[in-house]
């Protein structure tokens, strides 16, 4: 089930938040920015685990914290040229291999529920329209709540309508 919400996704009762971001990123804006403050060792293994693994676009990546919140990477941007400099933008067959390997793990981990932004449509550059049906066909029928945050409504706790 896929659910759009409006809201703040940090306040989410998911049990993981997924999000795009490129292979070496350095969390520096929009929700990575977010995630590095709210959960700092997790950017912290993000880093450890580039610089150890060398992961291509269009991978995931899950972190596991305190709590039980899950963060899952999701690498739909091409990773910058070189290290400090900006990342590339996400393409569409990035986002799509990158939410089969999403799949997998929600079917792996056995995840109740999963949040997601309007993935790689912000930083990333890519347009709703065309990222929207991908979410559906790869996300449609894993038989967990898939919240997706269409609006950004700081400090709004959505209705996701998640069985407790």
């Amino acid at each position: 089930m896929i659910r759009e919400v409006s809201g703040d996704i940090l306040l989410t009762k998911a049990e993981a938040v997924a999000h795009g971001v490129a292979p070496n990123d350095a969390f520096a804006t929009g929700l990575a920015h977010s995630l590095r403050e709210q959960w700092p060792a997790m950017y912290k293994d993000f880093r450890h685990y580039c610089q150890t693994q060398h992961p291509d676009a269009g991978g995931a990546w899950i972190w596991s914290g305190v709590g039980g919140k899950r963060i899952i990477n999701l690498l739909t941007q091409e990773a910058a040229y070189d290290h400090g400099t900006k990342a590339g933008r996400a393409t569409l067959t990035n986002v799509n291999h990158a939410l089969r390997e999403l799949k997998k793990i929600i079917e792996q981990e056995q995840l109740t529920s999963v949040a997601l932004p309007r993935l790689a449509t912000g930083v990333g550059g890519l347009k709703w329209e065309a990222v929207k049906p991908l979410i559906q066909q790869h996300l449609g029928d894993v038989g967990v709540p898939v919240i997706v945050y269409s609006t950004f409504h700081p400090g709004v706790t959505a209705d996701e309508d998640l069985k407790a």
